[in-house]
């Protein structure tokens, strides 16, 4: 559910941040049939993860919420961390938060036929409701919490952690900080490797 951050570090290739964004909605290698740039999308979402499974910073947040939501705690942060990231947008870009996201919403209708069924699904939900900008609002994290409790249909209580948000505000925001900082650099790395002229 982090889709703010996926997006961000793409580096404001579009090919890449396609690639990106879907990729939680590819399963293993059923991506070949796409353009070679989204693959390298692709490749770079699953980077950032396991990165961040391995970071020891997220492992701090998510054992704050373990005792309450146990494995459903790393998604409650990764939701988390795209509001303080949508909160602080000014501290990483100079492109407005409502244009940015205006921008890729275009992007995917652009490119509407060749994402997955399960992207094509949640679109118009996502731009209707203009999740990703309302990631930097406490009600707009309320409302994604309360709908992914709903998809575990009601077993993960996932709603009841704008609770432990708002109890551990600073917190979970300078654990963000301090983690963001260091997967920036990770990132532009990986996207530097996969997209050099020899490499695509």
């Amino acid at each position: 559910m982090n889709f703010l951050a996926h997006i961000y570090l793409s580096f404001n290739d579009k090919e890449i941040t396609l690639g990106n964004f879907i990729a939680d909605s590819i399963r293993g290698n059923k991506f070949h049939h796409l353009p070679a740039k989204v693959q390298k999308g692709i490749k770079l979402h699953r980077l950032i993860d396991t990165y961040t499974d391995s970071h020891p910073i997220p492992k701090i947040s998510s054992k704050r919420l373990h005792a309450n939501y146990s494995h459903y705690s790393r998604v409650i942060v990764d939701i988390f961390y795209d509001h303080f990231l949508a909160k602080n947008w000014s501290t990483y870009s100079d492109v407005p938060l409502e244009l940015f996201v205006d921008d890729f919403y275009d992007l995917l209708e652009e490119n509407y036929e060749i994402l997955p069924d399960g992207v094509k699904r949640m679109m118009p939900y996502m731009i209707a409701e203009n999740w990703i900008f309302n990631y930097s609002k406490m009600d707009g994290i309320s409302k994604v919490l309360n709908g992914m409790n709903r998809r575990t249909q009601n077993k993960s209580k996932m709603n009841f952690a704008i609770i432990d948000l708002e109890n551990h505000y600073q917190a979970f925001e300078k654990e963000f900080t301090e983690f963001f900082e260091e997967l920036l650099v990770f990132s532009k790395q990986k996207f530097i490797s996969l997209t050099k002229k020899n490499n695509i």
